[in-house]
């Protein structure tokens, strides 16, 4: 292939705005303001001050947050569905029909209080619970040896020494 042989590439005709030619001395920009002036951009979202529609729509009736909610059992129903020294994990609570989907993040709820129906000792992993258990539980722990054990995600527990 030789020089002459090659053929040129078309481009887009898009308008070059600001190098002064035929468009007279504003070149299409107005006059004087930001916009006019070399660099200007602003967000795409960007609406003159006023608030935005996305910073709208929150406050607007039937709004829906995307942040994913905890399914959430009654501790009463721990109570009566696990035996003493269970181990409950999200995938035994599937298996009980107490909630839907282990994937999802799943919360203990105290529901009345703890002191008359926590007879029983749970191992509880992977599972979120209510500030009031988790006080019930550790008040429980110092009296005596009954009451539940709490294993926190990600967290090893202490080996005894012998």
């Amino acid at each position: 292939m030789q020089s002459h042989q090659l053929k040129s590439i078309k481009t887009s005709n898009k308008k070059r705005i600001g190098r002064g030619g035929k468009q007279g001395t504003y070149s299409g920009r107005g006059i004087k303001g930001q916009k006019a002036r070399r660099g200007y951009s602003r967000r795409a979202t960007w609406e003159g001050g006023r608030t935005t529609l996305i910073a709208a729509t929150k406050k607007t009736r039937g709004f829906k947050s995307r942040q994913i909610k905890n399914q959430v059992v009654s501790f009463n129903l721990l109570v009566k569905h696990f035996v003493n020294n269970a181990l409950v994990t999200p995938a035994k609570l599937v298996e009980k029909g107490l909630i839907k989907d282990a994937g999802l993040p799943v919360k203990i709820l105290a529901g009345s209080p703890p002191e008359k129906k926590l007879n029983k000792k749970f191992l509880v992993q992977d599972i979120l619970y209510s500030r009031s258990l988790s006080d019930y539980f550790e008040t429980k722990r110092k009296k005596s040896d009954e009451g539940a054990t709490v294993k926190e995600k990600g967290k090893k527990e202490p080996k005894s020494k012998k």
